[in-house]
């Protein structure tokens, strides 16, 4: 708390609206649209390479969440305030840092495939403002930003090999799809059947709870949406820039409504949640891209 304590002392209304901006690098929608945008228009297996990275990165940490159950530091130093910008997107446990593991692994995974050394020292520069972002607005301590980050340095360099010959084998995602599964299910079932005490706060063992249902939804999506591809689809990422462009534009649109299309629908319960991530997921994967002959054509220069 000593540290935080000392950035607190060096806040500025400029530096609280700066790193208010940096941190949302870490957030879901940056990590989802990156993660989008590479499978529809660069790579089908560094889009995979990301999501998978995502998965088991947020795995681990809402694993840890619960299980240590660590209160943020505000809540642990009352004396100590944080920068109320920062204070709606820090809901439950302190540590790990989710926005660190979002940001570290999203950066890595993009760092690993880069084939400029600036756009590598870049990205990396982007991600440690993020994760330092998160001590200087007061939602989490060092030590949960730097595990966080030590976990998604580790999923980076692990998972990277699996995927970087996919394109030849795409049997190994399914293999690595699988293990996913067994991971997905064995949070959940702990999320939901693990003795935790009594004293448990309620708000934060629900979000828990939720995330581990919509973490099992995406996965199953992810899974039948592939198979959708390789079986019948087989879509090409090629097009030209403007057909690329209003291909993630109009795709992401669709991807946001009907996320807020089927919350209406079907509700906020678990099992809804569950469903709305797989179904999302499966669009994505399995649905949008069956538009992508006709985007290929769009800027296209006529023969002749």
């Amino acid at each position: 708390m000593a540290f935080l304590h000392s950035l607190e002392s060096l806040r500025t209304p400029f530096l609280d609206q700066f790193f208010s901006i940096v941190t949302y690098l870490g957030s879901e929608v940056v990590f989802l649209v990156l993660a989008v945008a590479l499978y529809w228009c660069v790579s089908k297996p560094r889009g995979l390479y990301l999501l998978a990275v995502g998965f088991f990165g947020t795995v681990c940490n809402q694993f840890l969440k619960l299980a240590c159950r660590v209160p943020r530091p505000w809540v642990r130093d009352p004396d100590f305030t944080i920068v109320e910008q920062a204070r709606a997107d820090a809901g439950g446990y302190s540590f790990p840092s989710g926005h660190t593991q979002n940001v570290v692994g999203t950066m890595g995974c993009l760092i690993m495939d880069s084939k400029r050394t600036w756009v590598g020292v870049l990205l990396a520069v982007l991600a440690a403002l993020t994760a330092f972002s998160r001590m200087y607005l007061g939602v989490h301590t060092p030590w949960d930003v730097g595990v966080s980050l030590v976990l998604a340095v580790l999923l980076v360099l692990v998972l990277h090999p699996v995927f970087r010959d996919m394109e030849e084998k795409p049997g190994k995602f399914f293999a690595v799809w699988a293990v996913m599964v067994l991971c997905g299910a064995a949070f959940l079932l702990y999320a939901e059947f693990w003795p935790f005490p009594a004293d448990m706060d309620p708000e934060n063992y629900a979000e828990g709870v939720s995330n581990a249902y919509k973490l099992m939804g995406a996965l199953l999506g992810m899974g039948i949406g592939y198979a959708v591809d390789c079986k019948w689809i087989r879509f090409r990422t090629e097009a030209p820039l403007p057909g690329q462009i209003l291909k993630c534009v109009l795709g992401l649109g669709l991807l946001l409504a009907l996320k807020e299309g089927l919350k209406v629908l079907l509700g906020t319960g678990n099992w809804a949640n569950a469903l709305r991530y797989g179904l999302m997921i499966v669009f994505a994967a399995g649905i949008w891209p069956l538009t992508f002959p006709f985007f290929a054509k769009i800027g296209r220069k006529k023969e002749g």
